[in-house]
């Protein structure tokens, strides 16, 4: 960052984490299942900040018309939408396309006896992090979350500040 930026407020803004890191959950599926009878729901969401440019609206168009033949041709069912939260499935191409700071968290939404959890990867950061929310309002079941902390954090690399531990209400997956 030079002495121009300074001046005008600008910050140099670190890349996004490294995304082996993403490809934890792969693993760590497993352990949940076999050792704490916690199911994936069989869905995924990537959340990202849009930008308002030519570009990037097409590597998102481009990107959802490659998951949605990918998906027609292994059965799988492919939706996206639009929200609070700008949630689509794009994470590679918009890497690929210079907009990698552009992605906030990946969620992944498990349920077990006690309800539905979330497991969160925060791009920027490369950890991951557990979201348990209780009921119907902005509640959290901190207690469970740190419970997962400690279950899974052999298999993902879990953030160590839990002040980061953001929370997704509402988020449709």
């Amino acid at each position: 960052m030079g002495l121009f930026d300074a001046l005008l407020g600008r910050r140099k803004v670190a890349g996004p984490a490294k995304t082996d890191r993403l490809f934890a959950i792969t693993t760590a599926y497993v352990t949940l299942q076999t050792s704490f009878e916690i199911t994936s729901r069989g869905a995924a969401a990537l959340v990202f900040q849009p930008l308002a440019t030519a570009d990037f609206s097409q590597i998102v168009r481009d990107t959802e018309e490659i998951v949605r033949a990918t998906g027609s041709e292994t059965g799988t069912t492919v939706t996206t939408s639009d929200d609070q939260f700008g949630v689509n499935a794009v994470s590679e191409s918009l890497e690929a396309g210079g907009y990698g700071d552009r992605l906030l968290c990946a969620v992944f939404p498990f349920k077990e006896r006690r309800g539905p959890l979330y497991l969160i990867y925060n791009y920027k950061r490369g950890s991951w992090y557990p979201f348990v929310p209780a009921g119907d309002g902005h509640e959290r079941v901190v207690e469970r979350e740190l419970q997962l902390k400690a279950q899974i954090g052999q298999e993902l690399p879990i953030e160590p500040e839990l002040e980061r531990w953001f929370p997704l209400w509402g988020v449709p997956v």
